[in-house]
């Protein structure tokens, strides 16, 4: 499996993150990453400089071997926090486009 992590301008996409992004990702996954053959994580502040409640907004799109890409958004306080509820929100549609297909098999 592929993994790719973009930023803004206002986040810094150093080699640490990526690495907290990819472990987040990866075990909030778990097993379904067997499935997957790409996940790119994208984080945005929102706000700017500004900061501001739920200003950090992390999407991530997974790429199941078969299916068209899925996508989930959430938006939170600071990066670990958008990239765990995110992680939530991906593993919950991954693991309901999964049963669907496996019950059709």
């Amino acid at each position: 499996m592929q993994f790719q992590l973009n930023t803004d301008s206002h986040i810094q996409g150093d080699e640490r993150l990526a690495q907290i992004a990819e472990s987040n990702a990866t075990s909030a996954l778990g097993h379904l990453t067997d499935r997957l053959s790409r996940i790119e994580v994208h984080l945005v502040d929102v706000n700017g400089a500004k900061g501001g409640a739920d200003d950090i907004q992390c999407t991530i799109e997974a790429r199941p071997e078969g299916m068209q890409p899925q996508t989930v958004t959430h938006s939170d306080n600071d990066v670990e926090a958008a990239l765990r509820g995110a992680g939530k929100k991906l593993r919950a549609l991954l693991d309901n486009e999964f049963g669907k297909l496996d019950k059709r098999r």
